[in-house]
């Protein structure tokens, strides 16, 4: 059999994206556990609101919440 490589697409532009992936994949971990941590400080519907947004879009949902609404909770001090 031949070598897979394909002249159209560079082998560049395979890393950069499994890069691109990785790194939305552990913003979004990121943004779930923050959320996590928040969810006593939601209601149940805006918590499961922003789990839905943060699931379901991939880079503006868990940069949303980490910057708006995040930004929103009000922090318990101890």
């Amino acid at each position: 059999m031949s070598d897979e490589h394909s002249p159209l697409i560079p082998a560049s532009y395979d890393i950069v994206w499994s890069i691109v992936t990785v790194l939305i994949i552990a913003l979004t971990i990121v943004a779930l556990v923050t959320l996590a941590r928040s969810a006593r400080r939601l209601t149940a519907t805006q918590a499961l609101i922003w789990t839905v947004v943060v699931l379901f879009i991939p880079f503006l949902g868990p940069a949303a919440w980490l910057t708006i609404g995040r930004g929103g909770v009000p922090v318990e001090r101890t």
